[in-house]
């Protein structure tokens, strides 16, 4: 399984959930390749934001290693499924969307089980709170994925 989570900068929720669903698919077994990109690419190059960073380390996530990105075209062949965080990462990964993509696109979160979408950190400040939403999300995905295997 191949799966990119996708946010606006690549630098708060996205390489959050990389990170906080690397350490359950590794706890569980779970064999994936995982990758993050924004929709955006103000931030390419950049580690994840220093306050993500540290509200993620200690919760023991070690996002230090990651660097935005900007989602490609290319993305839509090389992963299996794609994650918006939000509505709006959602439609711009869609317009962008090659004919013949063979990736999934969906929401992070599944709308069946109450939010649909993850708030931005970045200008909502609420560290803590986003990562509370992303490890809830990343438990529902792996079961989700778990289940279909």
């Amino acid at each position: 399984m191949r799966i990119l989570f996708l946010c606006l900068g690549n630098i708060c929720r996205s390489p959050a959930a990389e990170g906080v669903f690397r350490s359950l698919a590794a706890q569980a077994g779970f064999a994936a390749t995982l990758d993050s990109a924004g929709t955006g690419g103000w931030h390419a190059g950049e580690p994840p934001y220093a306050p993500m960073q540290a509200a993620a380390s200690r919760r023991g996530y070690d996002l230090s290693q990651l660097r935005a990105r900007q989602i490609t075209q290319a993305d839509f062949a090389t992963f299996d499924l794609i994650l918006a965080m939000d509505r709006q990462n959602l439609r711009d990964a869609e317009a962008l969307r090659p004919a013949g993509a063979t990736a999934r696109l969906e929401m992070f979160l599944q709308p069946e089980k109450g939010a649909s979408e993850v708030p931005d950190p970045y200008y909502t400040r609420d560290f803590d709170g986003c990562l509370d939403i992303i490890e809830a999300g990343a438990r529902a995905l792996l079961a989700r994925l778990q289940r279909a295997q």
